[in-house]
């Protein structure tokens, strides 16, 4: 087999090789953490050990403020439905999110409306930077919950949090952010940031997939979206996997570790693609916000080529990239996020997805520097729009 070359470390990150050898090992242990003999309480010590692995990578200042679960959807779930119940002790059905959140946040969000909430969904500058005037006006009216993504996985516009929790506090709002995507690529703290909720996903940090975390602050209101059993407090019903929670831990405390190291080198990578893309291609726009972004993400609309196309050519190139969230990549609709900065229909479909990682090295974006150029325009050549979009960056 040729070797490929991954671009779509957004969707997933492969295990490292650490988390690997850990992880084939760890298999071994497999009883369960919930029973009193010695072989049980062996897997429960691996779960007590990755909850603190995981609240050190957040900076929770209590390992029992980690809940874990199987992932990202389930962690920001979970904070939703608490709402529901909530909503009715209080009395206040109106929640506040933001137009360019993850689908499951987006979908838990259009859910509550049928319990008979209202939802504002924020909209956001032309850079995906949540409209100040549109916040402060949301807040006016005393929300009972805001969930905005620390960063976004489609653009990388990362999102001034601390600054955004407060003032949801001071309205008398619970503030819950979605860190899937910023965790190990950039610093993230929960305890200086003063978030009541945050989500963590294993598979985004070299870990397995199918386990993630959900950060509950002290005292935030927090109700089990899974029943059954004892586990996790009454709050997360089910049979440990004792296993992939010590992986997520290993891996959780690695990426801690390397964080500066990671992001100095991504950054580098993504400005060497991108001042190369500018350089070899006319007529190209970058996304997202250029200095607020995620350092390993680069997402470019390329005008007069479709987005499909374009990863038809990377992929018989053995390139993988994305045009944008793999979450939502069975739908043929422009992504949410590039038409909520403003962008046209036309030009979101021709918007490509770049993510780099821990195994990206400078001869993948050379090999991708010479492969490209040639493509879009030979894509160009054959569209119909390519002369009626001109942008600038």
């Amino acid at each position: 087999m040729a070797k490929r070359i991954y671009f779509d470390y957004n969707a997933t990150t492969p295990l490292s090789e650490e988390v690997l050898a850990f992880y084939t090992d760890i298999l071994k242990e497999y009883a369960n953490a919930s029973s009193l003999h010695e072989d049980g309480r062996r897997s429960a010590a691996l779960i007590k050990k990755a909850r603190a692995q995981v609240a050190s990578l957040v900076n929770a200042k209590e390992a029992e403020d980690i809940l874990f679960t199987s992932g990202g959807s389930e962690s920001n779930n979970t904070v939703f439905n608490t709402m529901i119940a909530l909503g009715e002790k209080r009395n206040n059905k109106f929640i506040v999110t933001s137009a360019i959140e993850h689908p499951c946040v987006l979908e838990s969000a259009k859910k509550l409306q049928a319990f008979g909430f209202t939802v504002e969904f924020l909209p956001v500058d032309g850079t995906g930077l949540i409209d100040d005037k549109a916040y402060a006006a949301a807040l006016e009216k005393k929300p009972l919950f805001v969930s905005i993504m620390t960063a976004n996985n489609e653009i990388g516009t990362i999102q001034d949090i601390p600054a955004l929790a407060a003032r949801a506090h001071a309205a008398g709002a619970l503030f819950h952010t979605d860190m899937v995507q910023a965790c190990g690529k950039i610093p993230v703290d929960v305890a200086a940031w003063d978030v009541d909720y945050a989500t963590v996903s294993a598979h985004k940090i070299y870990g397995p997939k199918g386990i993630g975390a959900l950060y509950v602050k002290k005292g935030a209101p927090i109700e089990a979206l899974i029943r059954g059993g004892h586990q996790e407090h009454g709050l997360r019903a089910g049979t440990y996997n004792a296993p992939a929670i010590a992986a997520f831990g290993l891996a959780a405390e690695l990426a801690l570790k390397n964080l500066a190291e990671y992001g100095r080198k991504t950054g580098e990578l993504r400005r060497l693609l991108r001042d190369g893309l500018l350089e070899r291609i006319p007529n190209i726009k970058i996304n997202g916000h250029a200095e607020r972004v995620l350092p390993n993400t680069l997402d470019v609309s390329f005008p007069g080529a479709e987005g499909e196309a374009i990863l038809l050519h990377l992929d018989l190139a053995g390139f993988a990239a994305s045009t944008g969230s793999a979450c939502a990549s069975g739908s043929l609709e422009p992504s949410h996020v590039l038409m909520a900065t403003g962008m046209g229909a036309e030009l979101a479909h021709g918007s490509i997805r770049f993510s780099l990682g821990m195994y990206s090295k400078k001869e993948d974006i050379t090999a991708l520097l010479d492969m490209l150029p040639p493509v879009i325009d030979k894509l160009r050549k054959m569209s119909t729009v390519a002369a009626r979009t001109e942008v600038q960056n």
